[in-house]
């Protein structure tokens, strides 16, 4: 099944499964339509809605565009440089490009960065955080979907080794999250209000991070 949206065709997948009770539409980073639903919902009920919500559609497509870019060529806290493929066994960096074999492991090398920048950002958002809380182990490994986890009975927050990518204001913004999560386990407005204390801006940081 395809469907068209200012002049382009998209493919879509359509998954139906029995426990589903409502209809739910999703962009994959390839752009294909990703529509999951109940058994019974027929095909016309889904044409339908993709009708419906085309506007949405369309801003969905354009927000996986934006991530795709934001997930394009290579990119080292916060700045992106071009790959040029060589036969050194190392990383090299220059002012806009980086050099580097094909088989270099970029998600060991990203976790052994990691290990430097995050214990360092870590002290310090420690340092400045607006409640007494015990000092917790760090451990880093790259998720898929979620940027930090904190353990709050091994006192443990876990890092996504991904956040080496990206500027460090998003690298403090989650070791903030997660600090505040020794303080209130759950999402309540008490832990967001303990979150806006240490960093008063984290509404707009979070809205930029929905991009990548």
């Amino acid at each position: 099944m395809h469907f068209r949206i200012d002049g382009h065709d998209y493919l879509v997948v359509i998954d139906k499964k029995r426990t589903t009770r409502n209809t739910y539409i999703r962009i994959k980073d390839d752009f294909t339509i990703y529509v999951t639903t109940n058994t019974f919902t027929s095909t016309r009920s889904i044409e339908d809605l993709l009708k419906q919500k085309q506007d949405t559609i369309c801003k969905m497509i354009e927000a996986q565009r934006i991530k795709n870019e934001n997930n394009h060529d290579f990119h080292f806290l916060g700045k992106r440089y071009e790959i040029v493929y060589t036969n050194e066994n190392k990383i090299i960096f220059g002012e806009k490009k980086v050099f580097l074999d094909k088989n270099v492991d970029l998600e060991k090398f990203y976790k052994k960065e990691a290990k430097k920048v995050f214990l360092e950002h870590l002290d310090r958002m420690y340092e400045n955080f607006s409640k007494q809380i015990p000092y917790p182990n760090l451990r880093i490994r790259k998720m898929s979907s979620r940027w930090g986890v904190c353990n709050t009975k091994l006192k443990t927050i876990t890092l996504n080794s991904e956040l080496m990518k990206r500027d460090v204001k998003y690298l403090d913004y989650v070791i903030i999250h997660e600090l505040s999560h020794l303080i209130h386990a759950n999402h309540s407005n008490s832990f967001w209000e303990l979150v806006e204390e240490n960093c008063p801006n984290y509404k707009q940081i979070r809205k930029e991070m929905k991009a990548f």
